[in-house]
């Protein structure tokens, strides 16, 4: 299991703190200063997930976010920001963050956080009971469990590790409608605290990814007053 982890803080208390606390918990970890370190860093080491502070001399976060992306579907991104405002969060998360975390956050939430994106990028099926099963196919879509593809007919689709384990919670519940928190759940863990915002950004950038028309999805159905179902 790849347990590295990419920290990307122009402030050195700030990376000490979180390389302290990741590392006693058995994670590996390797920093970066500036975002152009990071992206070397990142090529060299193949980090599991990276945890990217948003305000940064040179290259933003967001920058940084969006390489990563491209490089590496299935890497764990976790955006830090020392705002609050809901257009920082969301702007993350567009770029292709999986979890955002805001400062000043104690040692907990960070191992909280990386725990939950960590069972994602690397976790063998969530919920399966059968060891089975290595495919879930519904209508043109296949999502192989244990290799995280998922394709729409012949073509495999990039998708993150967040959008992986809910595709993979949808088919499971075909037909089935899920609130906000029980998709949040599902994906993030019973403990954690984020607003549900974060579960309509990532079902956005599935329908993007996946529908003729995002503006009419034809395959994840919108219930009003409830949440979301896979149709």
């Amino acid at each position: 299991m790849n347990n590295k982890i990419l920290i990307l803080d122009d402030e050195d208390p700030i990376r000490q703190f979180m390389k302290i606390n990741l590392d006693y918990q058995g994670y590996q970890t390797v920093e970066a200063a500036s975002g152009e370190e990071a992206l070397r860093i990142f090529d060299e080491e193949q980090p599991a997930v990276a945890i990217l502070d948003i305000m940064l001399p040179g290259i933003s976060g967001f920058e940084v976010c969006e390489k990563i992306r491209t490089k590496s579907p299935m890497t764990g991104i976790i955006m830090v920001s020392a705002k609050s405002q809901d257009i920082d969060k969301i702007l993350g998360l567009e770029k292709g963050a999986d979890d955002y975390i805001i400062k000043p956050f104690n040692p907990q939430e960070l191992i909280l956080r990386v725990k939950s994106l960590m069972r994602r990028v690397n976790l063998n099926p969530t919920g399966s009971s059968n060891d089975d099963v290595k495919s879930l196919k519904d209508g043109p879509f296949t999502l192989d469990i244990y290799s995280k593809t998922f394709f729409k007919g012949d073509k495999e689709i990039d998708v993150t590790p967040t959008e992986f384990t809910i595709l993979e919670y949808f088919i499971k519940n075909k037909g089935k409608a899920m609130t906000r928190d029980e998709i949040m759940k599902e994906t993030w863990g019973d403990n954690y605290s984020n607003d549900t915002k974060i579960v309509d950004v990532n079902i956005r950038r599935i329908r993007a990814k996946i529908e003729e028309n995002p503006a009419k999805p034809e395959f994840i159905e919108t219930v009003w007053g409830t949440g979301y179902r896979w149709k």
